[in-house]
């Protein structure tokens, strides 16, 4: 993403690189950005703006990856060393980014969110406020947190306790069906001797109400078949 931004009067151009996992040469492709914008600025016979472009890193792991280009760079001689020129990338982690220096509240909130859940915090998004909607949304996706938006409450707003309180409800229901699917793979195993991953992998993703319907009908399994015959 590429902005034209004035900043106290003086024009700048502002890239941002998402990024979710690292990648070892992406001093590279910021260098690629940054120069790629000034020569077009020169072609175009424009006023040559300066550009500062950073990666903002949404992993939950520490950025690790060089964030110069000599630290890319391997075996400079130390005579040239002083003639090779350098190139940064900063990198905003969401993880550990400060949210109390945000002006935008909109923006602050997803960052809080993102933080608490990356934390696996979730008592404290349990509070008696309301957010936007697309807030918690952003925050879910930034994380990789399986929530869809049927999940939470209606509207452009929720309430956080109340949202966090269908979500609990929901990640129960989600551990009944896992214990139960895991239980009934070791029970047709004993039975049938072996169990193929195409099922195991169908069981794993099997409704509650089949799961319970297989329970039941457990003696009279045969073969795979039969299990699928009972769960589709």
């Amino acid at each position: 993403m590429v902005r034209k931004a004035s900043i106290h009067g003086e024009y700048v151009i502002i890239g941002v690189e998402h990024q979710s996992t690292f990648d070892e040469k992406m001093i590279f492709r910021i260098l690629n950005y940054d120069t790629t914008i000034y020569i077009n600025q020169v072609e175009s016979k424009q006023e040559v703006y300066p550009v500062g472009s950073f990666v903002f890193y949404t992993g939950d792991k520490e950025w690790k990856s060089p964030e110069t280009l000599k630290e890319t760079l391997k075996n400079i001689p130390p005579e040239m060393e002083p003639y090779i020129n350098d190139w940064r990338i900063p990198v905003v982690e969401l993880k550990t980014m400060d949210a109390r220096k945000l002006t935008n509240q909109r923006l602050k909130e997803v960052v809080e969110i993102s933080q608490s859940m990356f934390a696996g915090n979730y008592d404290d998004l349990r509070n008696n406020r309301k957010i936007e909607t697309e807030s918690f949304m952003m925050a879910a996706t930034f994380t990789r947190t399986k929530i869809k938006r049927e999940d939470l409450p209606e509207g452009d707003e929720i309430n956080m306790c109340e949202a966090m309180d269908r979500l609990f409800q929901r990640f129960e229901n989600q551990g009944i069906e896992k214990g139960k699917s895991d239980t009934l793979k070791d029970l047709l195993k004993v039975k049938l001797g072996t169990l193929s991953r195409p099922l195991e992998k169908q069981l794993t993703n099997t409704s509650l109400e089949k799961l319970n319907e297989l329970t039941l009908n457990i003696f009279n399994v045969t073969n795979e078949e039969d299990v699928l015959k009972i769960i589709n």
